[in-house]
Parts: C-alpha cells; sequence; structure tokens
C-alpha cells in the first residue's frame, strides 16, 4: 500500500493516472457521440424508407364503384405479405369509415392517436406491435380522386423498433475494438512522451546525485531553455557555498597558526619564569598554555570536518588511508615500539570524507599506541549490512566506570601519559556528523581498550 502510494505521489505515477483517466473519457465521451450519429443516421434511413412505402401504397390506391377503397397492388414489399414479417402497413378512410391492414399485421392493429392532420404531413410514433414489440410508426394524410369528391385518407407503415437497436448494437461492437486500440495507443503514447519529456527531469536528478556523491562539482550538460535558469542558479549555489565553506577552512587554518606564535611564546615565557624560580606562575603559564593549544587543535580539526555527509569530498579508501595513517605513527617514538597488523577487505570503501576518517584512524591508532604495550590491531569489515572499523591495543585496558568518560572533551585517564585529551572526543564529534555508532570497550582478545565505529549505510567497493 505503502509503495502504491508513493508511485501515485510520483510526477510519472499522477500523469500516468491522469492521462488513463483522460483517455478514458474522452474515448467514452466519443463512443457515445458516434452511437448517437450512428443511431441518428440509421433514424433518418428508415423514415426516408417509411415515406417511400408511404408513397408507393399513396399510388396504389384505388376504389370500387361503391366508393370504398380497394387493397393496394402493384410492386409492394414481400415483407407486408409474411405474418410478423416486421414491416406493416395501415389505411385508414375516416369517410366511409373504412380501415385495411397488411397481411404482416395479421391479427392486430396499429393503436393510431387521434391526430389532427394536415394534408402530406408526416407523423413520427412509438407504437406497441404484434408479438410485443415497439413499431417506427409513420403516418401521413394524403388526398386522393374518389367517387363524390376528394377524400382524406391516412396511410400509416410501420417497422420493427428492435431494427435500430440491432443495428444501434452491431455499430457499438463493431467499434468497441477500435476505441480500446486507439486507448491503448493514445495511453502508450502519453507514457512515450512522459518518458521523453521528463528525460531533462532525470538528467537534472542524476546530476544532482553525481554533486552529492562527489563525482562532479557542478551540473554539467545540455538541458532544455525550461531548466536553464534552475542549473544557472543552482551553479552559482554550489560554486558560492564551496567558496564559502574554503574560506572558513582557511580561516580557521590562519587562527590557529596565528594563535600558535604567541603560545610557543607564552611557554618559552614559562621556561624563563622557571629558571629563574617562580615555578608557581610557570605552571600557570604552562597550564594556560596547554589548554589554549588543546583547544586550537580541536577547532582546527572540527573545522576540517564535513557538515553534513553529503557535502564529503568522496568516500574513503579504507585501507590506503590505514596504511598511511601507521607508516606516519609508527615513525614516531612511541610507535617505533609497536607492532601493527591490519585485518580487513583491501577494496572496501566507508562512505565518510577521507579528511574525516583520517581524522578517525589517527586518533584512534595514536591513542591505541600511547596505552600498548607491544601491539595494536586495526581491522574492519562489513557485518550485517553495516560496515564498521575498529582499532584494539594489548595495553591494561580501562575499568568500566571508566569508559563513559573517555569522549568527554579534555578528559584524561593518566594525566601522566601525553596528549591533550581531544581524540576521543574528536572521533565523537565526526561519528554524530556521520551518525555512527561509536563504542568503547576492553577487548577480550588483546586485554586493551577496543574502539568500535559502524554505519548503516556501506559505501561502494573500490579499487583493490
Amino acid at each position: 500500500m505503502m509503495r502504491r502510494m508513493k508511485w501515485l505521489s510520483s510526477i510519472r505515477g499522477r500523469f500516468l493516472v491522469l492521462s488513463a483517466l483522460t483517455v478514458g473519457l474522452a474515448l467514452a465521451l466519443m463512443a457515445v457521440l458516434l452511437v448517437s450519429l450512428f443511431s441518428n443516421n440509421i433514424r433518418k434511413r428508415i423514415d426516408l424508407e417509411l415515406t417511400n412505402q408511404i408513397n408507393t401504397l399513396a399510388g396504389a390506391l384505388a376504389f370500387d364503384t361503391g366508393g370504398r377503397l380497394t387493397r393496394p397492388s402493384g410492386p409492394l414489399d414481400p415483407r407486408f405479405d409474411i405474418p410478423y414479417g416486421g414491416l406493416y402497413w395501415q389505411i385508414v378512410d375516416d369517410v366511409a369509415g373504412q380501415t385495411m391492414r397488411s397481411v404482416s399485421l395479421f391479427d392486430t392493429m396499429l393503436d393510431l392517436p387521434a391526430d389532427t392532420h394536415t394534408d402530406g404531413a408526416i407523423h413520427h410514433y412509438l407504437l406497441p406491435g404484434p408479438e410485443g414489440r415497439s413499431l417506427i410508426v409513420l403516418e401521413r394524410q394524403v388526398r386522393v380522386a374518389a367517387p363524390g369528391g376528394q377524400r382524406a385518407i391516412r396511410i400509416a407503415v410501420a417497422i420493427n423498433g428492435r431494427a435500430l437497436e440491432e443495428a444501434r448494437n452491431g455499430f457499438v461492437r463493431d467499434i468497441a475494438p477500435a476505441l480500446a486500440a486507439l486507448g491503448l495507443f493514445l495511453v502508450g503514447a502519453s507514457i512515450a512522451q512522459l518518458a521523453f519529456g521528463l528525460r531533462p527531469l532525470s538528467s537534472l536528478s542524476q546530476g544532482i546525485d553525481r554533486i552529492r556523491e562527489r563525482r562532479d562539482s557542478r551540473l554539467t550538460g545540455d538541458y532544455p531553455a525550461e531548466f536553464q535558469t534552475t542549473v544557472k542558479a543552482m551553479n552559482q549555489l554550489l560554486d558560492t557555498q564551496g567558496a564559502m565553506i574554503e574560506k572558513a577552512r582557511r580561516r580557521a587554518a590562519d587562527l590557529a597558526h596565528g594563535l600558535r606564535t604567541p603560545l610557543t611564546v607564552l611557554s618559552n615565557d614559562a621556561l624563563t619564569l622557571r629558571e629563574r624560580g617562580e615555578t608557581a606562575l610557570a605552571d600557570e603559564l604552562e597550564h594556560l598554555a596547554a589548554t589554549m593549544r588543546a583547544h586550537v587543535e580541536r577547532e582546527l580539526a572540527l573545522s576540517r570536518i564535513a557538515a553534513r555527509p553529503d557535502l564529503r569530498a568522496s568516500d574513503s579508501h579504507i585501507a590506503k588511508l590505514v596504511d598511511d595513517v601507521i607508516r606516519t605513527v609508527s615513525r614516531t617514538p612511541d610507535g617505533e615500539e609497536i607492532e601493527f597488523s591490519t585485518e580487513g577487505p583491501a577494496s572496501l570503501c566507508a562512505p565518510v570524507d577521507p579528511g574525516d576518517f583520517r581524522e578517525i584512524a589517527g586518533n584512534l591508532i595514536e591513542n591505541a599506541v600511547k596505552w600498548a604495550k607491544a601491539r595494536v590491531v586495526v581491522a574492519w569489515g562489513v557485518q550485517g549490512g553495516r560496515l564498521w572499523f575498529c582499532v584494539s591495543d594489548d595495553g591494561p585496558g580501562v575499568p568500566e566506570d571508566e569508559l563513559a568518560n573517555l569522549t568527554r572533551r579534555g578528559w584524561r585517564l593518566d594525566n601522566a601519559k601525553p596528549g591533550s585529551g581531544l581524540g576521543l572526543s574528536i572521533v565523537r564529534e565526526i561519528a554524530t556528523v556521520y551518525d555512527m555508532a561509536f563504542e568503547l570497550t576492553n577487548d577480550e582478545r588483546l586485554g586493551g581498550l577496543c574502539a568500535r565505529l559502524s554505519l548503516a549505510t556501506v559505501a561502494a567497493q573500490g579499487p583493490a
């Protein structure tokens, strides 16, 4: 049901439903119009045929010497001589009080209304006839020469109304397949028109998808004139957004660079004071310098994080980025003593900005190196439709009641260890942006800390 509602809410679904309804309504109206026109045409032909029969009967009228009508003779329609043959006549002489009927009427009479007639005027009726059938009746008064002078004679000719009904039904049966074929053609033409007409919209949607996936930075390609304003406005927005983001990052980097020099001077001043014996003041300055430096490093790291997952520069090739980080960390004094091992598919990519993933891997691996005795394991993979990334060490681990504090900004488990206490906090910030699950536990295999992240969405496989 939800899928059907979603389909109907789309432009294609609405257009197809509207097209089917309008085509169906148009064909229904066309069918009614055609049947009406056909029925009128058949009725005119019947009227013409009955009028001709009246004229033929009028020409065959004759009187005997007593002034009474004699039965018409001559080339009359054979159906007049067949009981219930479908074609009937009745002649009435009101002056002589005489009524004659065709053989086809057999034991029935036409119950003609007592209308006022004028010579030559045709009256139309729909009357009951033999075998309970409805008859189409034409009646006309003619004036003929008779013994004793001119006399008004009424001539009525009737035909089964079923003939009109059968002709109409036959016509409906004949045009129904043609109208159905026309309906299918029109709906098919609407579908083709829709596919062709919405192709530029699909191209626009695909262009936006490429931008979101960072395969393109702007909308490119040929678009209809109606889309040019939208494409131009979107490209201008993308350019402005990219310039603003780049400007913000440059300003953050400039700010960090500008603050590092004063902080270095402040640290040197603290060292000078310590040499002069002013230890308390030196400790306070060093603490302030360390706090400010940690804050600058945190803000600089956060300024590099993508604002949203769809603003990432590209996907991250996990194995390549992890190897780069390990290569760098292994050259540090602490890293030289550690054995690094990696476990995971070499081609797997994560839908995370490479800079952000490098920040994650770097902070987690540096933290593991800080506490490891001799080994750090970096592993990744896919399980249950979720991509996971884990860094474990063989260090002393963390008391269970302290695990929740590790991601607090500036909190440190051991102040004797070097660092600002911001690494895991920064990882948590990035995990929040990408809606990652971030969990810290004690590793059962190595005994130390295990930092694990997982994403609900898995990126495409990258090159091996």
